[in-house]
């Protein structure tokens, strides 16, 4: 299936890429689309996009609206969450220690690889990295 998102990815596209690729759809492909362009009229599922069902929902940033979305009950992913959500949104008053750094990593992968393809596949590994580390921690 095509995912559809906008070009120039951050912390919550990267992250929702990676979820997507993991736990929703490992076949999954990524089409990167201009700042307001008009997705409707395009095969696949939006995300990450104003107005796509997949999209930020109560202040939640869509990693939190795809877990959500499609019921991935998982502890771990949870925590993931929480971090990309307050690295992702600024209305967090006591965010994860890790928010911070693991948006700076991001911002950082994308200025340098500047290819939104290469910025998923970096961010899985990323993403992958720290859920298995975090299983390993929760054991």
């Amino acid at each position: 299936m095509k995912w559809i998102t906008r070009k120039n990815i951050g912390i919550d596209r990267m992250a929702c890429s990676w979820l997507i690729k993991k736990h929703v759809d490992p076949s999954a492909e990524f089409v990167f689309i201009e700042k307001g362009s008009d997705y409707k009229e395009m095969e696949g599922i939006p995300f990450d996009i104003p107005g796509a069902a997949l999209s930020h929902k109560r202040g939640k940033c869509t990693f939190c609206t795809i877990l959500k979305e499609y019921a991935l009950n998982d502890k771990i992913l949870d925590r993931i969450a929480e971090i990309v959500n307050s690295a992702d949104t600024i209305d967090d008053l006591l965010p994860p220690p890790e928010a911070a750094g693991f948006d700076l990593i991001c911002r950082g992968i994308s200025r340098f690889l500047n290819d939104d393809s290469k910025v998923v596949e970096q961010a899985c590994l990323i993403f992958e990295s720290v859920y298995l580390h975090l299983v390993e921690l929760n054991k």
